[in-house]
């Protein structure tokens, strides 16, 4: 039985089957579903869990070699929502771009965690090194 780390077995089973440069899409509550795409949905009730809680539940045992997220996060959050996302992916390069071009990353992905996220366009595509 596990007692330390993720405990969900099917987000243990998708993070053991990304290899390098694979992506993974940690996503808030209202991203599309890809019905194309395994999906791990963890949501609960808003905000439990967050995206940063993924994200910093899966860094001690999954290597990210950079990050993805929208430009539109940037435009529609606030410095202390800016700076918890930078601290969570702290060392990883982090690119900007459009919404839709993230979504449109998202279909390369190896799967997608749902979260039940509520800040507008808390999405990062992460890619393993």
């Amino acid at each position: 039985m596990l007692k330390t780390g993720i405990l969900n077995p099917q987000l243990n089973s998708l993070l053991s089957r990304i290899r390098h440069t694979n992506l993974l899409v940690i996503a808030d509550r209202g991203y599309p579903y890809w019905p194309q795409l395994e999906t791990v949905d963890i949501s609960l009730v808003d905000d439990i869990p967050t995206v940063l809680d993924v994200v910093r539940a899966i860094r001690g045992n999954f290597v990210i070699g950079r990050a993805w997220m929208a430009n539109e996060f940037l435009a529609n959050n606030g410095d202390e929502t800016k700076q918890g996302f930078r601290d969570a992916l702290s060392g990883i390069a982090i690119e900007y771009e459009s919404h839709l071009d993230v979504k449109q990353r998202t279909a390369g992905a190896i799967g997608l965690i749902r979260t039940a996220d509520t800040i507008p366009y808390a999405n990062v595509v992460l890619e393993s090194a």
